[in-house]
């Protein structure tokens, strides 16, 4: 049996942004696939995590997905577009074609691609309109790409009318709680073929309001703002968190 080496690519969906730990620790639904592929198969999975945050689709493919290979990797997950669709003028075939060069890259290696697309926060985004949109259109230019190619495993969220809901999002609303991470993760077990504990499907309890009104631009709409007029990136200067395999063992 060929020993599992899997590794994601990405933006803060895939680096864990929002899914905080007690200790401050961002764990994420990648996270939570390792370990949760480690238990359902009861084989120790070599895990890599090489997202980070504020990532535009391209700068994923180009800086991450090479190193990822480098890696020997049997599988790879991937998701990006997020930070584009964000942008006053994205080209979203341009975006569309770097889910093609991920999967052309894999084929030439032999790498199983995990194809991801990202949750939907349109619903408490202000111009959620437009987000909605242009995410609707980004899912249908990727999926266009993979046509025809059941050997892809496919973990689409962004049609997930549950996963949209308030319940499943941090303060910013922008990137998902934990409780929105567990449901992705619990989405990419399924397309792997196990079944994680019904208890990450849905949440355990409710997440706490955040700033509303003013409030919430000046704490979360302001900041992002002056990143787009500085041209910073709240990635800048960050790593990732797991460059190189960790092993996650199966629990009792």
């Amino acid at each position: 049996m060929t020993d599992v080496r899997y590794v994601a690519i990405g933006d803060s969906f895939t680096e864990g942004v929002g899914d905080v730990l007690p200790d401050g620790r961002e764990r994420g639904w990648a996270d939570l696939v390792a370990q949760g592929w480690a238990d359902a198969s009861g084989r120790t999975i070599s895990y890599a995590n090489l997202a980070i945050r504020g990532k535009l689709a391209w700068p994923i493919v180009e800086q991450q997905l090479e190193p990822a290979l480098a890696l020997g990797p049997t599988h790879l997950s991937f998701n990006g577009g997020g930070n584009d669709m964000l942008r006053p003028r994205t080209d979203l075939e341009h975006i569309a074609d770097a889910f093609s060069r991920v999967l052309r890259r894999c084929d030439e290696q032999g790498v199983t691609v995990i194809l991801l697309s990202g949750a939907n926060p349109s619903g408490q985004l202000p111009m959620g309109s437009l987000v909605q949109k242009r995410g609707d259109l980004l899912s249908e230019a990727v999926l266009r790409r993979i046509e025809g190619r059941t050997d892809v495993v496919r973990a689409l969220n962004w049609p997930d009318r549950e996963l949209a809901q308030s319940t499943y999002w941090s303060e910013d609303r922008l990137h998902m709680n934990s409780a929105g991470h567990h449901r992705v993760a619990a989405r990419v077990l399924h397309a792997l073929g196990f079944e994680p504990d019904a208890t990450w499907w849905s949440p355990s309890a409710l997440s706490a309001a955040g700033p509303a009104g003013l409030a919430y631009y000046r704490e979360f709409v302001g900041p992002w703002v002056r990143r787009r007029v500085t041209r910073t990136s709240s990635g800048d200067g960050r790593a990732a968190k797991y460059p190189e395999w960790v092993e996650r063992t199966p629990r009792a």
